[in-house]
């Protein structure tokens, strides 16, 4: 859930690093899926580098996610706090 700051605008925060450890993906498995070095994913991650769109969507592919799920203008809620709510409301 890194912001990704872009020269000027709002920061854009990402999912990557969890969504890799989800599937259990090194920074190179994920880098060699969408053809970029594994320092790239690795900035992404950080916040140092904002991805291209066409970069978005090959990372929305490998994932099979929409871009949005992974890349947000807001900050993303940690999955403790979703289960969390959700055992709150019911």
């Amino acid at each position: 859930m890194s912001p990704v700051s872009h020269r000027e605008g709002s920061p854009i925060y990402n999912q990557l690093r969890v969504l890799r450890a989800e599937r259990g993906l090194s920074r190179v498995a994920l880098a060699n899926s969408v053809e970029v070095h594994p320092q790239t994913i690795g900035a992404i991650e950080r916040g140092d580098y904002f991805p291209s769109l066409d970069l978005a969507f090959r990372l929305s592919d490998v994932f099979g996610l929409p871009v949005e799920a992974i890349f947000s203008r807001k900050p993303f809620v940690p999955l403790s706090a979703q289960l969390y709510n959700k055992e709150e409301r019911s």
